[in-house]
């Protein structure tokens, strides 16, 4: 009888196993890949399909903003990263406008106060007025912690490509901007 039989039967075994890991960690790994890319962008489909209260009480159409690069802004006027971030994000936008940026500010708070606050602080970017239901837009486009500020860039297919949890770093951004063209 061969004594090298059970010590090629536990290699093999271990050798399968392995590859079985393997197999399941890809196919693992190739779905999650597959529902973050096509998850935020049925969440950017249905985006460009509503509409919701400018800062004037004005029905805003996102349908106007597909088709370019779009940074969508999520902020409130009670987050002082929010409205510090502001002033650049403007600025931004100013520059890169006649470019073809779009760029839009959705608030989460009351029409009152962000009405408020656009005539106190104004902006170069359309902001508009999603109340606590722009905490569920901002999870649907992959901020599942509803962390203020939170910054999503879409390239103009329509997809998400960058995404800034918390205080926009402009640099970044402009660099993310120039690698889309």
């Amino acid at each position: 009888m061969n004594n090298d039989y059970p010590n090629r039967y536990r290699r093999n075994s271990l050798i399968v196993g392995a590859v079985g890991i393997a197999a399941i960690g890809l196919g693992a790994a190739t779905g999650w890949q597959r529902l973050r890319s096509t998850a935020p962008d049925d969440a950017v489909a249905r985006f460009y399909a509503m509409s919701l209260p400018d800062a004037s009480g004005q029905p805003f159409a996102f349908s106007g903003l597909a088709g370019r690069p779009l940074v969508v802004n999520f902020w409130a006027t009670w987050c002082p990263p929010c409205v510090e971030e502001m002033p650049e994000l403007s600025a931004l936008y100013a520059e890169r406008s006649p470019l073809g940026l779009k760029m839009i500010g959705i608030g989460i708070d009351s029409p009152a106060k962000i009405a408020n606050f656009a005539a106190r602080t104004p902006v170069s970017y359309p902001l508009v007025v999603a109340g606590m239901g722009g905490t569920d837009l901002g999870r649907e486009f992959g901020n599942a912690a509803g962390v203020l500020p939170y910054t999503v860039l879409i390239d103009w297919r329509g997809r998400i490509v960058f995404r800034i949890v918390g205080r926009v770093k402009l640099d970044t951004l402009r660099q993310q901007l120039t690698a889309l063209g």
